[in-house]
């Protein structure tokens, strides 16, 4: 028990400076996109500031709105980071940690849990401009949240199992990236949407909500749900390699590949206009919902065909 528990705690130290890491990247990406330096100050090439600037939040003074509900206001920021860290216990790491038989299932309820930080961080604030935000991330992840589990649902009746190893097993020869891309395109346009990121992010428009949910958070509060965000993100990506490109979390490739994938993150942030909201919802229920669906019937009789091949 003690041995799992050092292990999960190096896990979250090991995750927490990853989500440094990815800050620095995707200020420095995007400043290449825009035909500038990024942070090139603190320390050798900028490479010190994220710690710089987790330094400045936690040492500002943390400021209460005073028509807010105070303990939920003050909670769900902490909450909001603590599901983004728990759900990496799912990762297939077979070195003492939480290795279950389950875990894709553990993965769909952090998911369906985060909404709810998102939700009521808004309505706790007591600002109009936060309400609005939180109403429209739950709308938006409640729709991407359907195709998300159908594709995960393929996927399992692929595979004929939860557990997150079965992938790894199944991909030594080839990829499943090959004979399911539309699907892992779907798969990643919706991990966009679900961590509120452009084009998806109407959580957070600052053309029209200041900034959304988090409009009264500041200092502390600010940098817990700046990187709870980030760290789902990273475990998106991860989630990505596990699912199309079939790499184990012993193999570097497989470090690799997640940084070209949160590359990508930042790459569409770059590039991409916001959607209209009501392009996002017909993207999710005309398209994205019927070929989830399609894709599923087609594994489905997959298995069947492969399973009468072999008994008969």
């Amino acid at each position: 028990m003690v041995v799992e528990i050092i292990n999960y705690l190096v896990l979250i130290i090991c995750v927490l400076i990853g989500v440094a890491f990815v800050t620095l990247l995707e200020r420095k990406i995007l400043g290449y996109i825009q035909i500038r330096k990024g942070p090139n100050k603190v320390g050798f090439m900028g490479i010190m500031q994220p710690f710089s600037d987790a330094v400045k939040l936690f040492a500002k003074e943390q400021m209460i709105p005073t028509m807010s509900n105070f303990l939920v206001y003050y909670m769900c920021p902490v909450f909001s980071l603590f599901i983004s860290l728990v759900v990496w216990s799912v990762l297939p790491y077979e070195i003492n940690l939480m290795s279950f038989n389950l875990s894709i299932l553990f993965f769909l309820c952090c998911l369906s849990m985060g909404v709810y930080s998102t939700m009521i961080a808004g309505w706790s604030s007591n600002c109009k401009y936060s309400l609005l935000g939180s109403l429209r991330a739950v709308a938006q992840t409640i729709s991407y949240e359907v195709s998300l589990a159908l594709i995960l649902l393929s996927f399992v009746m692929l595979i004929g199992g939860f557990n997150l190893n079965l992938f790894n097993n199944y991909q030594m020869d080839f990829w499943f990236m090959i004979i399911a891309f539309p699907l892992s395109m779907v798969w990643f346009s919706s991990c966009l949407a679900e961590t509120n990121r452009t084009p998806f992010d109407f959580a957070e428009g600052e053309s029209e909500l200041v900034s959304g949910f988090n409009t009264e958070y500041g200092a502390g509060g600010f940098a817990l749900i700046f990187m709870a965000e980030y760290a789902s993100i990273l475990f998106m990506s991860v989630l990505f390699v596990i699912f199309f490109l079939g790499s184990s979390p012993f193999s570097m490739l497989f470090y690799f590949k997640s940084v070209i994938i949160s590359f990508i993150f930042v790459w569409v942030r770059g590039t991409l206009p916001r959607l209209r909201y009501d392009k996002l919802m017909y993207l999710a229920w005309k398209s994205y919902l019927p070929l989830s669906i399609n894709y599923l019937i087609f594994f489905l009789g997959f298995k069947m065909f492969c399973f009468v091949l072999i008994y008969n």
